[in-house]
């Protein structure tokens, strides 16, 4: 088995700058980064798709 702290999934810097270029039409400055980066962890809802592809893949099977 792999290391029980292996990252899935993450998100960066370059993540939160497309998001503000493509809603915002600018970057943010490293002091706005700083400001969102604690409630962007806080606001994402990790237990449902882990749930969810559990169920897909596993339960029900992948069909292909």
């Amino acid at each position: 088995m792999k290391n029980k702290n292996d990252i899935i999934y993450s998100l960066n810097i370059e993540d939160i700058q497309t998001v503000a270029i493509q809603e915002f039409n600018r970057e943010l400055t490293e002091d706005e980064i700083e400001k969102v980066r604690d409630l962007i962890g806080e606001k994402i809802n990790w237990y449902d798709p882990i749930h969810e592809s559990i169920i897909e893949k596993i339960v029900m099977g992948d069909v292909e």
